[in-house]
């Protein structure tokens, strides 16, 4: 019998709110622990991907990371279907912004910024606030199939608050993330960019090991001189009234890293290269620090990759450059 995962998505959006907020996180780690216990392709995946970042850990050590990993990923998805029933009050005190210094004085002056982001955390809980605090948001989305599953996601997201652009089936996407890195209404331009959705990304040191990631925040910075800073979004525990204003015992914090420079000193053909090497650098750096909310189950090193089609892949991005 086939699934229809929109229309499950669909329910779960409309019920989640609904269901306590205990209930709603004892189903998350429930299913985290079945789904890790059953030791799938997807968290097959994910150790994997955290043996890279952890290659000290035997695998006793990188088989309990893999549970937190997945009980971290389970937690975002439960809190982004319950999220549009959040009061705002109670996001606010979920959210913690670190270094906003960094950030503000851009803001101030009318000048939207670039955020590099990794799959950390919760980042539409991030954006709810941001449209807030900070500056409207505009985004982009990955274009998921069925169209029903991603037309459910434009809506979840414009619900709290984020402008989306489509990032395929619509227009050119990136002259439309031009147009808003240079519209003083865009505000705040986040990126998830760990992963090459597009075959036009960058080849990259991480954690010593070759990736893929996309292109978009260097090359945005590059032509719309927009500042890009590295960002993480990750969870942390909450206690005592912070806790108790919160609705629940985690919260994420949004940590700006200094902003990263384009060096006048390459080639502009190697600017973007060298961008997204330094952005990468930072956010590598943060996942270390916290693998555990690196919800990464697909495939991110070139090493994983299909030879065949990923030779493919770079000779069509070489054509296409």
């Amino acid at each position: 019998m086939k699934v229809d995962v929109a229309r499950l998505y669909a329910i779960a959006w409309r019920v989640a709110g609904k269901v306590p907020g205990p209930l709603l996180r004892g189903a998350a780690r429930l299913a985290a622990d079945v789904t890790w216990l059953r030791h799938g392709e997807g968290v097959r995946r994910l150790e994997k991907n955290l043996g890279r970042v952890r290659p000290e850990l035997d695998h006793r050590a990188l088989r309990r990371l893999s549970r937190a990993g997945m009980r971290s990923y389970m937690r975002y998805f439960t809190e982004a279907f319950a999220l549009v029933a959040v009061p705002r009050e109670q996001v606010d005190h979920r959210v913690r912004a670190v270094h906003r210094e960094r950030v503000q004085p851009y803001l101030d002056e009318g000048r939207p910024i670039l955020l590099a982001l990794a799959h950390v955390g919760n980042w539409d809980l991030a954006g709810a606030w941001a449209t807030r605090h900070l500056a409207p948001v505009t985004t982009v989305a990955e274009r998921l199939e069925p169209e029903e599953l991603f037309q459910e996601f434009v809506a979840f997201r414009e619900s709290i608050g984020l402008s989306i652009i489509p990032l395929s089936g619509g227009g050119d996407v990136f002259r439309d993330l031009v147009r808003a890195a240079r519209a003083p209404a865009a505000g705040v331009v986040p990126l998830l960019a760990d992963r090459d959705l597009t075959a036009r990304g960058v080849e990259v040191d991480l954690f010593g090991h070759r990736a893929r990631v996309a292109a978009g925040p260097a090359a945005l910075a590059i032509s719309t001189g927009a500042p890009l800073f590295p960002t993480l979004v990750r969870y942390e525990r909450l206690r005592g009234a912070r806790r108790r204003a919160a609705g629940t015992p985690w919260g994420v914090t949004i940590e700006f890293s200094p902003r990263v420079e384009v060096p006048a000193d390459v080639p502009r053909s190697e600017q973007v290269r060298a961008v997204t090497q330094a952005w990468v650098d930072e956010v590598a750096a943060g996942i270390h620090r916290h693998p555990e909310d690196w919800h990464m189950l697909q495939r991110v090193f070139v090493d994983d990759l299909d030879p065949a089609r990923y030779a493919a892949t770079v000779q069509a991005s070489g054509a296409s450059s």
